[in-house]
């Protein structure tokens, strides 16, 4: 079963439309990128995630998405089911 969560991305003044079409337009083979949005609020970008396992999950945000230019700070929410 996969794992689906959603990265809120706090970005540098500026720097949201830029981050929104870098993050679109990277691959990662741990996760795949199902949408990015740019948003209003208190979070910039909100991107959402599906990946086999909570590890692959976690890799593809320290790894990739934290490093994109003008990340400044991440919160993740891991879907859930009832």
């Amino acid at each position: 079963m996969a794992v689906h969560g959603y990265v809120l991305i706090e970005a540098e003044v500026g720097r949201a439309r830029a981050i929104s079409e870098g993050i679109s337009k990277l691959s990662n083979p741990d996760a795949r990128i199902v949408a990015v949005d740019t948003v209003t609020g208190p979070y910039d970008v909100i991107v959402q995630l599906e990946a086999e396992d909570l590890d692959r999950l976690g890799r593809c945000i320290t790894d990739v998405l934290q490093r994109v230019e003008g990340v400044e700070r991440t919160t993740t929410c891991l879907a859930v089911r009832s």
